[in-house]
């Protein structure tokens, strides 16, 4: 057989072996869903097709998808990884109502102008219109913790984690919110628990590892 002939066999095995690739299977072509998420999950595709699942789930990617996009944030590849986080702030974002999309977007804007008052009140809206909608509370529970409302941010962080909870922005908060109750014990398990669904978040990270230090030195300090 030549050389040319075993390569034309070798990729007709392959493709009996793989399942359809995103931009592969149907070169320039939208990908369906399934397409997506079969890309995302297969590390043997390149990185390059496994990235461009990552974006079309950003953009048209269902809460059902959130698993795949939670076990891309281990990719082998920094950019998957990157894109998958992007893909499931965006994903928690859709609520899949478009007045509670256009009062959520609002809710947003008066965050970023640091009218905290005014968001919580959209948010309000928000989660009475969808209460089933995760990132409403998730983000008034940001701006509770702004307003400086700890109980009502981490009661709010409750009802994240009962709709999604695989929200590792809500995990976080909860560390936030016990570093300003000075609980840092609590604040560190929170933390962990973050890392343990996106172990992508630096800043996180560093955070658990000087609690982790503080700990060490407060029990040395008992002793």
């Amino acid at each position: 057989m030549s050389r040319a002939a075993a390569r034309r066999l070798a990729l007709v095995l392959l493709a009996l072996v793989l399942p359809p690739a995103l931009g592969v299977a149907r070169a320039g072509a939208e990908p369906t869903r399934e397409e997506a998420l079969a890309a995302l999950a297969e590390p043997a595709y390149d990185a390059e097709v496994r990235r461009r699942a990552a974006l079309w789930l950003a953009r048209k990617g269902l809460m059902e998808d959130v698993p795949a996009l939670v076990d891309a944030l281990r990719d082998a590849d920094p950019l998957v990884r990157a894109f998958a986080e992007t893909a499931l702030w965006q994903v928690w974002s859709r609520s899949g109502d478009e007045e509670v999309d256009r009062l959520f977007a609002i809710g947003v804007e008066q965050m970023a102008a640091r009218q905290g008052e005014a968001a919580a009140e959209t948010f309000t809206r928000v989660i009475e219109r969808k209460p089933e909608f995760a990132e409403g509370w998730n983000k008034r529970a940001t701006v509770y913790y702004l307003l400086g409302e700890y109980e009502k941010s981490r009661a709010d962080c409750d009802q994240v984690l009962k709709r999604n909870p695989h929200h590792f922005g809500a995990l976080s908060g909860y560390g936030m919110i016990y570093l300003q109750l000075d609980q840092p014990a609590r604040a560190l398990d929170y933390f962990e628990r973050a890392l343990g669904v996106n172990p992508n978040l630096t800043s996180v990270r560093e955070t658990v590892e000087a609690l982790r230090a503080l700990l060490i030195k407060q029990r040395k300090d008992t002793i």
